[in-house]
């Protein structure tokens, strides 16, 4: 883009204000136009960013000539309206994951952008961390042989769930794995790249979260077309008070010539204090049920604040894909057909936890809905 990057940000919330803010310090970001449908929350981020344009109006937003780029980091379910509005223009798409909540909503989506040669990425921060990048280039280079098993396990402060689930009234498809146990399996997908699901089994359990439309943990088992065993399990139950702000993270892969052991839990800078902490998941109109003393420094996934500036991830993620648009570089980041087959792996956990029976895979769309 030899003129330069007008985007639009559609979703002005928590995400969508660290990429706003992110977009005004690359040199190829020429113009920023904002819009929210809560309007106080936009002006603020427009005040904030020096926005040129700021709407309640999706439709005002992208018909604006300067917009070249659009990022959708609207709520989880509210997806597909401004990702159909943005394909209609051609323009090149970051979004927010899932492409859709409903499967079906999402292969439509995905066909929509396919059909128009759209180059659109979805939110998966995890493939920007140095350490992840690192692991990749092992897979790669085939330093422990053929991959023949990979154990994964995620542990989340219920915050998440709270902040999340308090937004909307509409919680049938917002369960542990479609929301963020997709970040996970996502890495895994990602670092087992070439080899492709043929069944899933899994179990979940509700105790604490039934009341909320939405279950505490979801443990799965894929087995591959090559016969490799892939475990993948998640919690989002933990209590408001641990320390792990937001994600804690391991992987196990096991080869034939080797091993990598990936420790993500940010159990290696604690801090502890007399000073309450932030709650480390925050969203409009939320407020933690506890509050917290300690904290395992480095676990909240965007990065960290440091002199007013995030590091870490997410910076990576944003000033990449901008470098993308301007340069045609190459990136680590999720395709939409990527963010759609996860979507449809979480919800086959999901469907096999309903069911008591495994699911085989792939599955279409419309076989989710009607299980």
């Amino acid at each position: 883009m030899a003129d330069g990057i007008g985007l639009a940000v559609i979703g002005c919330g928590t995400i969508g204000r660290i990429r706003a803010v992110l977009a005004r310090e690359h040199p190829h970001v020429t113009w920023l136009g904002l819009c929210d449908v809560h309007e106080a929350t936009a002006k603020q981020l427009a005040a904030d960013t020096e926005a040129d344009f700021v709407t309640t109006d999706i439709a005002a937003l992208l018909a604006r000539p300067e917009v070249t780029a659009v990022i959708v980091s609207t709520d989880e379910n509210q997806h597909v309206d401004p990702i159909m509005q943005a394909v209609a223009y051609g323009f090149p798409l970051f979004i927010e994951k899932p492409l859709a909540t409903d499967p079906i909503e999402s292969a439509s989506v995905l066909k929509a952008i396919e059909d128009n040669g759209i180059d659109a990425v979805i939110g998966y921060t995890n493939r920007f961390r140095r350490r992840f990048l690192g692991v990749k280039e092992r897979l790669r280079q085939g330093q422990i042989g053929q991959v023949t098993s990979v154990v994964t396990r995620a542990f989340m402060n219920r915050m998440v769930v709270y902040a999340t689930l308090s937004k909307t009234k509409n919680r049938t498809n917002l369960t542990p794995m479609v929301v963020s146990g997709t970040h996970s399996l996502d890495m895994s997908m990602w670092l087992m790249e070439g080899k492709s699901p043929v069944e899933v089994y899994a179990r979940s359990v509700d105790t604490l979260l039934g009341e909320w439309g939405t279950k505490d943990a979801t443990f799965g088992l894929f087995t591959m077309d090559d016969g490799t065993l892939f475990s993948m399990n998640i919690s989002w139950a933990l209590p408001s008070v641990w320390p792990g702000a937001v994600y804690g993270l391991e992987i196990g892969i096991v080869g034939t010539e080797g091993v990598i052991d990936i420790e993500d839990t940010h159990r290696d800078v604690i801090m502890a204090t007399e000073h309450p902490q932030p709650a480390g998941y925050t969203s409009r109109g939320f407020e933690p049920d506890a509050t917290r003393y300690v904290d395992f420094l480095g676990s909240y996934p965007p990065g960290d604040i440091s002199n007013g500036m995030l590091w870490g991830p997410m910076r990576e993620e944003t000033l990449t894909w901008f470098n993308r648009l301007a340069k045609g570089f190459d990136t680590p980041h999720a395709t939409a057909r990527e963010g759609h087959s996860n979507l449809l792996l979480t919800m086959a956990m999901d469907l096999s936890s309903k069911t008591g029976n495994p699911v085989k895979l792939p599955i279409e769309p419309e076989a989710l809905i009607q299980g």
